[in-house]
């Protein structure tokens, strides 16, 4: 999905860590993995999300994965994204600084998490950020579990005064989410929850996600983004079976037996069998066995056929 409106848009897959049984990153299945994507179309690349594992990688790893994903990605002519985030502020500077370095079309950062920030020190970290930027967008992370969840009109606020912020990523809701969003974020790209891209796509406010639903499919999620474009309905009713299959298959492994999202997003691209990345998250963090993705896989191609194929 391309737009005139935003500069940053459409399904941008998450670069997620293939983690080998000694805890090491294995790097020649990561770029195998990008690969992987870049031959699926996706609109972008996106690095270190919450499933990319940001919280638990040493400053030697972060930056070799960004090595790896920029040079891959220039040598395709694929847009990417590095994800800065860290909950130290000053370790989040440092990255940001060197995300840089690869001149992606945006970095993304957190607010520091340790403590919530006022508006006035979010301010001051987001402008200071964009600073070290050196003219780079940033794009805002902004998850459910963050320290302070910023409702529409505190990121209005806040935004007015961190110009370099150009996106934020973050949790919709329902009608009336979309009406504030409407009402204090106009000109601000919002990247709403892959599962939910063609409602916000429909209700005008979305520029694109960066997407779960890419993490089961990157070309089936590709095709939906795509079909936002041409056939609204259609892509709306498939929304709905992806919504029912994460609600009935996916959310429950949070839910009941506390798994965290980075588990469910490896399990989703485990369900989807695309590319070398495993069910694997790193010490301390508990996975999904992978056999819940063998018994889960039939269910999603039968449920899901636009998705996955």
């Amino acid at each position: 999905m391309k737009s005139g409106k935003h500069a940053i848009s459409g399904n941008w897959a998450s670069l997620l860590l293939p983690i080998e049984a000694d805890d090491n990153i294995e790097f020649n299945k990561l770029g195998d993995e990008i690969d992987i994507l870049v031959d699926a179309g996706v609109d972008g690349i996106y690095s270190n999300g919450t499933a990319g594992e940001f919280h638990n990688q040493t400053e030697e790893e972060f930056d070799k994965i960004q090595f790896v994903l920029a040079e891959r990605c220039q040598r395709a002519g694929m847009p990417f994204i590095i994800g800065a985030c860290q909950p130290d502020p000053a370790i989040m500077l440092n990255r940001v600084r060197r995300a840089a370095s690869h001149m992606p079309a945006a970095i993304q950062v957190i607010l520091p998490d340790w403590w919530p920030l006022t508006d006035s020190e979010a301010i001051d970290f987001l402008n200071r950020a964009s600073d070290t930027a050196s003219g780079i967008p940033l794009i805002l992370y902004n998850p459910p579990h963050a320290k302070r969840v910023l409702a529409s009109t505190e990121l209005a606020t806040i935004l007015a005064s961190a110009p370099g912020v150009t996106g934020v990523k973050l949790a919709d809701g329902g009608k009336d989410w979309y009406a504030d969003a409407r009402a204090h974020l106009h000109g601000v790209s919002l990247f709403v929850p892959g599962h939910h891209l063609a409602t916000g796509v429909n209700e005008g406010v979305a520029a694109g996600s960066f997407s779960n639903v890419a993490c089961l499919s990157p070309g089936g999620a590709q095709r939906w983004t795509d079909l936002m474009q041409t056939d609204i309905g259609v892509a709306l009713e498939i929304e709905q079976r992806i919504c029912r299959f994460m609600d009935e298959h996916i959310v429950p492994f949070r839910q009941n037996l506390g798994y965290s999202n980075a588990a469910l997003d490896k399990l989703l691209a485990a369900v989807g069998n695309w590319g070398p990345v495993g069910t694997r998250l790193r010490f301390p963090y508990r996975w999904i066995p992978d056999s819940e993705a063998e018994r889960l896989r039939g269910i999603a191609k039968q449920e899901l056929s636009e998705i996955i194929i």
